[in-house]
């Protein structure tokens, strides 16, 4: 096939998937992912017992949608220069829950998705350099940001800073950027195939329970 082509059909194809993520349903919102982490700020509980408790929280509003405790872990991410560590609650083609944060100083960039994130700043601060802009903000506990598709920032965070994160997109073009600074500049490889782990396994989880879902309510009586 000629590249005119291939050029077609990638412009089909990003076209399809535009239409799509603008006309399916998801599970979660911004705003309540938000509303439950903000109910857990300014207390005197510890970063561990707050994520104990929002997770609870999900796992209730959101039942068979959250990973098991025994499924998740807390892992290294390395990207746009800066280092953070994730605890992925939910994952599929389209969305995720999970928390980030850092107990170290760390700065970069932010990435360009496909994607909107938003964050809720539980601890610490978050420092955000939007592009074109001559000033950059900085967001404190209870503090909600929104990073829209197609955007880019300069991101910086002091150490102790831990956040309540949702993504909402087409989340495999994002897995470049999240993978890049392991594959080609830390070459951590077991930081890798376990992020790839991760992803696999929540997205088999909320795929296995949403066709058990389809066979429960069109299955045979």
């Amino acid at each position: 096939m000629s590249i005119f082509t291939y050029v077609i059909l990638i412009g089909v194809a990003i076209f399809g998937i535009q239409h799509w993520l603008k006309n399916k349903s998801y599970i979660f919102k911004a705003e309540d992912i938000s509303k439950i982490a903000k109910r857990h700020v300014g207390n005197d509980q510890s970063i561990h017992a707050k994520f104990t408790r929002i997770a609870l929280e999900l796992e209730q509003k959101y039942p068979g949608h959250i990973l098991s405790e025994e499924a998740r872990e807390w892992l290294f991410l390395n990207a746009g220069g800066w280092m953070g560590s994730v605890y992925v609650l939910h994952a599929s083609l389209t969305e995720y829950v999970l928390f980030f944060g850092t107990a170290v100083d760390t700065q970069g960039h932010s990435g360009r998705y496909w994607a909107n994130i938003s964050d809720t700043v539980l601890t610490g601060s978050f420092r955000h350099w939007k592009e074109g802009s001559l000033k950059s903000h900085v967001y404190v506990p209870g503090d909600y940001v929104l990073h829209e598709w197609g955007n880019v920032a300069g991101v910086q965070w002091t150490a102790g800073t831990w956040m309540v994160e949702y993504g909402r997109g087409f989340l495999p073009s994002t897995l470049g950027f999240a993978l890049c600074d392991s594959i080609f500049s830390t070459m951590d490889f077991v930081q890798v195939y376990k992020l790839i782990r991760m992803y696999t396994r929540a997205l088999v989880h909320e795929t296995l329970f949403q066709l058990f879902e389809i066979i429960e309510i069109y299955g045979p009586k």
